[in-house]
């Protein structure tokens, strides 16, 4: 995770999460291996009855499973309560397949960042999504509930959206 969107990630679980301390939570972290970063998102997971599962296409450091397709979890639907992904789409060929398998496996909450303004970085690099970009993939592609979309107050180089299941 990039260091300016942890404090965007702490104003998501702070509103969105902490409601939930009590309850028993499973998270899936979509495009969760880390090279250079030693930020984790799982680290800022302190509840002990939240499950935290992160999920790549390729095996290394904070990843629990292994998927051979970047389209086609191997998750039951509505397995998780939460699905979260920062800076992943951007490297994805099909958002709209991508963005409809993180709302199939999730049961109640998605959280995406991606740069909306950023240099060419990693093997594959091919969107950027402003707001309003966010807001469409998220209510007409995954057929999500868009609680809030925009920019970061961190990095507004960082576009956020967060929806629900409806």
């Amino acid at each position: 995770m990039h260091r300016a969107i942890l404090p965007l990630f702490v104003d998501f679980k702070d509103k969105f999460l902490e409601p939930y301390l009590d309850n028993n939570l499973k998270i899936l972290e979509v495009g969760s291996r880390l090279e250079n970063s030693r930020l984790l998102l799982r680290d800022y997971m302190v509840n002990d009855k939240w499950e935290f599962t992160g999920l790549d296409i390729d095996a290394g450091r904070n990843v629990d499973v292994v998927s051979d397709d970047p389209y086609k979890y191997p998750f039951d639907d509505n397995a998780f309560d939460v699905v979260i992904s920062t800076n992943v789409i951007e490297h994805v060929q099909d958002m709209s397949r991508w963005i409809k398998e993180v709302a199939r496996v999730s049961n109640n909450l998605v959280w995406i960042v991606v740069p909306n303004s950023y240099k060419e970085h990693g093997k594959a690099d091919y969107w950027r999504i402003m707001p309003q970009g966010m807001e469409y993939l998220l209510n007409n592609i995954a057929g999500l509930e868009v609680i809030d979309v925009g920019m970061s107050i961190y990095d507004p180089g960082d576009t956020f959206g967060i929806a629900k299941k409806i």
